[in-house]
């Protein structure tokens, strides 16, 4: 089988390299735009007297906070710190020693340390207002110790600035240009492994589907075509391995049917002995084309009623006598074939029949599944045995009678309607006693 590439593009590494760079570039872009738009933001200027001020208690200036404590850690010296304690204890009239200061340190920096020797010590100014006018840049905290020996302290309180907001709102526009590219970039990265997701599962449920289409990036047209590839070599697989089975059981018919004219001339006891093993034969042949035509036949699939299916099935067992009751409920529709469906059910219940000697249906719908569910007051499977009942020509019956034990193929073609579906069947002994079979389906 050939597939075509003629709805292939670009490679997609390319695209996703693409795009990425368009929104590298918008972004470094809007940054360039902030750089120009933006003010340089100054420092807060403050002075002296009105940290002496907060100092002494007078109200009226929000730009600072005042608190007592018992002690107060100083900073290493540095000339500045100096100036300034010189000018806050001239201007309060106060030893120098009763004044301290201190300046934060920079994030991620180590305070510089400085040789006092080496610098020149500061002059006191002339006058107390040459004191209060000195100038304090930045945040900065003041200390006075008062005649009770505790610091009376005061601390710069700094608002959010208005060019903090309009970085930020800067910041949240530019994360609103990026985020088409982003989206657009993340949904064509998405949208193939979305659609590699639903062929895989429609494959599960249905292997003869449909191919995928051979579309999009040339790294996606070739993982379709290879998945395609795939699903070919597997139907022909399978198609191969029935075709193999079904011709040996087809031509066993042959030799059996020349068996039972030779042993025309045998003894009677001979001939009754022999003739039963080929009715057995016959009826393992039979059951074995069977199987295969249930298993590999592809019917037409569309929405129906489990319901009415069901409906169907039990009401055609009880006019022949067969005691198999369905528990009422709504509609469940699910997309299927109805034959194989059919022949699944009606294998259920007649093996709960054959066992039991009545079956008892039930549907529902829980969580996207259709549940089918066949019980029955029987002996049950041994623990054992619940896997193994869905081998090929296993019987749980021991006795190897054919009118009791069936061929055991039964329970092996339900599962495979159900699972070619994209569902499953399992089985398990009820704890009142006797054995349920339950099959899920794909609503």
């Amino acid at each position: 089988m050939t597939f075509r590439r003629g709805g292939a593009g670009s490679p997609l590494f390319l695209r996703v390299f693409a795009l990425m760079v368009v929104c590298v570039a918008v972004t470094q872009l809007m940054n360039f735009a902030l750089l120009i738009a933006v003010q340089t933001p100054t420092a807060k200027l403050y002075t002296v007297g009105q940290a002496v001020d907060a100092l002494r208690g007078k109200p009226g200036d929000d730009d600072f906070s005042v608190s007592r404590e018992e002690h107060f850690t100083e900073q290493p010296w540095n000339p500045r710190g100096e100036r300034t304690e010189i000018a806050m204890a001239k201007a309060m009239g106060v030893p120098v020693e009763r004044v301290l200061i201190t300046f934060p340190t920079p994030f991620l920096t180590r305070e510089k340390s400085y040789d006092r020797a080496s610098v020149p010590r500061p002059m006191s100014p002339a006058s107390v207002q040459a004191a209060r006018d000195v100038i304090i840049t930045g945040d900065f905290t003041a200390a006075y110790r008062a005649d009770d020996g505790r610091w009376v302290i005061v601390t710069t309180v700094t608002g959010f600035e208005p060019w903090r907001w309009f970085v930020l709102w800067w910041l949240i526009v530019s994360a609103a240009a990026v985020a088409p590219f982003a989206w657009a970039l993340a949904r064509r990265i998405a949208k193939p492994i979305g659609a590699f997701a639903e062929a895989a599962e429609r494959l599960g449920r249905d292997p003869r589907a449909a191919p995928i289409a051979i579309e999009g990036p040339s790294e996606i047209a070739d993982a379709a075509a290879a998945f395609n590839r795939m699903q070919a070599r597997l139907n022909r697989y399978v198609d191969d391995r029935a075709t193999v089975v079904g011709a040996v059981a087809h031509d066993l018919r042959t030799p059996l049917m020349r068996l039972g004219l030779r042993l025309e001339a045998a003894p009677d006891d001979l001939r009754q002995a022999c003739e039963g093993d080929i009715r057995d034969m016959e009826a393992m042949i039979s059951a074995t084309l069977s199987y295969l035509r249930d298993t590999t036949k592809q019917g037409v699939r569309k929405p129906l009623d489990l319901r009415s299916l069901a409906e169907t099935v039990t009401d055609d067992m009880s006019d022949h006598g067969e005691p198999v009751t369905l528990a009422p409920g709504g509609a469940v529709v699910v997309e299927g074939n109805s034959p194989a469906l059919k022949a699944m059910l009606n294998n259920l219940i007649l093996n709960a029949i054959k066992y039991a000697g009545s079956a008892e249906v039930s549907l529902a719908e829980a969580d996207g599944q259709a549940l089918i569910e066949v019980r029955d007051d029987g002996p049950g499977v041994p623990p054992e045995d619940l896997d193994r009942v869905f081998e090929p020509f296993f019987r749980g019956e021991r006795s190897r009678n054919r009118d009791t034990g069936g061929i055991g193929l039964g329970l092996a073609s339900a599962r495979a309607v159900a699972r070619a579906h994209g569902g499953d069947l399992v089985i398990r002994n009820r704890e009142e006693g006797g054995l349920s079979a339950l099959v899920t389906l794909p609503v």
